[in-house]
């Protein structure tokens, strides 16, 4: 008995375990974030803001990789060599070869010389062993070419626009975490709202039904009312089913787990800042801020340097270099070295005649930067002409949303109003349910005008680099 019972003592404490770390686990995966919280959030954890973090950092190592083309390059090596017993042969010799040398000194190195027997003929021929060598060495070398300088300059503006388009993609996570966490709060809203709209409309079905039994009304009325009540019902599960979408594509956009929950904590009233919006419109537009501008603006710088790059077929190319090299030979005896320990040389090299092509290509850089100026120009333009148009995009969605803001309040005091006459007869059920439909309308209405409004501001924002 002590066994069992200490046995079941344990597995009931296990169990009690995993159950606290799951609720532990499911309290881990519950987000509360408040807008600003999901803003920075995403910037930290959103894969493609990551990826245009990454392409800075590869335009600055590729400008490095130019730079270090630009510097000292060294290497070493060693190289083995075998003649397999060679000997180098010098010819032969006559019978007063008695007076012939047995060695030769070249570059410092004695090098003995033999002379094998002709078979008696009065010569020999005279050889020199070639024994296996191994030499080391170790070159310096530098090259500089105009191009290379320029290059440099191109890696830089590479830099700046990867900087640029990294800062646009951070204002595109903001402006769609945004948008997203703002469609949630309506649509939580726009749930909340129907489903006091359903609340009225079962207690008008049940008064309804209690007038049929009471021979008060007839079935026809109680019919209907159950047909808006399931409509209603239809209404709410497809909004929460949409409500379920986009909690799925704000948790994608924060590059969160996708098994997160997520508890907004900003309410409606204070994403949605009318007067703020408001204000956007009478700023003024500074187009240096736009991120768009800018791109252009790095655009011309390139396009300048891609002319520069062009004239720079015409100047020299520089190079200089250092060797040093240690040649042993493996052997009782010294080889045959004629490879010098130390040596320099340097030289300057001017192309002089191509068949034009380096004219025809200055030419193609010229009309592109020429180019690349009337874009520019025609996008100062567009850029003026979308900001007015923002603006009036904007003005327009705050005097919808004021609208119908005001038209939701009334058409829901005509609702009670309507349900309270419809409670004590003194209205049909035709009124009933057109003032159910304008109520359902009226919601509709009024949760466009809030998109409507977030989404013009945000556009305006995106417009102002903000």
């Amino acid at each position: 008995m002590t066994l069992k019972r200490l046995t079941l003592t344990l597995a009931l404490a296990a169990m009690t375990l995993a159950a606290t770390a799951q609720n532990d686990a499911t309290t881990e995966k519950t987000m509360r974030l408040s807008l600003s919280e999901a803003q920075e959030y995403a910037v930290q954890h959103n894969y493609a803001l990551q990826n245009s973090a990454l392409d800075v950092k590869k335009a600055e190592a590729t400008r490095w990789q130019t730079l270090s083309s630009m510097l000292p390059q060294v290497k070493a090596g060693f190289d083995y060599q075998n003649m397999c017993g060679y000997e180098m042969n010098l010819g032969g010799r006559s019978s007063m070869g008695s007076m012939m040398p047995d060695s030769i000194t070249i570059g410092g190195v004695t090098m003995p010389i033999s002379f094998p027997s002709s078979g008696g003929s009065g010569s020999t021929s005279t050889s020199i062993p070639m024994n296996p060598s191994g030499t080391f060495s170790i070159t310096a070398s530098i090259a500089l070419t105009g191009a290379q300088l320029v290059g440099t300059l191109l890696n830089r503006i590479a830099i700046d626009m990867a900087n640029v388009t990294h800062r646009q993609s951070e204002q595109t996570t903001r402006s769609n975490v945004k948008t997203a966490y703002t469609s949630i709060l309506i649509m939580e809203q726009t749930v909340r709202l129907l489903d006091t709209s359903l609340q009225n409309m079962q207690q008008l079905l049940e008064t309804t039904e209690a007038s049929v039994r009471a021979g008060a009304s007839e079935q026809v009325n109680a019919d209907k009312l159950k047909v808006q009540v399931a409509t209603m019902k239809s209404s709410i599960n497809s909004t929460e089913r949409s409500l379920n979408m986009l909690y799925n594509s704000l948790i994608l956009l924060l590059g969160a787990d996708v098994n997160s929950k997520l508890q907004l904590t900003t309410p409606i009233e204070q994403v949605l800042d009318v007067d703020y919006a408001a204000q956007l419109t009478m700023g003024g537009f500074h187009i240096e801020d736009n991120y768009n501008y800018q791109l252009l603006q790095q655009s011309e710088r390139l396009a300048r340097k891609q002319l520069t790059l062009a004239w720079m077929d015409f100047t020299p190319t520089i190079s200089a270099y250092y060797q040093y090299s240690d040649k042993t030979y493996f052997g009782k005896d010294a080889g045959f070295n004629m490879t010098p320990p130390n040596m320099i040389g340097a030289s300057v090299s001017l192309p002089l005649f191509q068949s034009g092509t380096r004219a025809a290509k200055i030419k193609g850089a010229k009309i592109d930067y020429q180019k690349n100026l009337n874009s520019k120009m025609q996008a100062e333009d567009g850029l003026r002409v979308q900001y007015n148009q923002l603006c009036y995009d904007l003005v327009s969605a705050i005097e919808s949303y004021n609208i119908q803001r005001e038209n939701l309040d009334v058409t829901r005091r005509v609702f009670r109003n309507v349900s309270e006459k419809y409670t004590y007869g003194r209205a049909s059920n035709l009124e009933v349910t057109n003032a159910s439909t304008d109520i359902l309308n009226a919601q509709s209405n009024y949760i466009q005008a809030v998109m409507s409004v977030v989404k013009a501001q945000v556009a305006l924002e995106n417009l102002l680099g903000m």
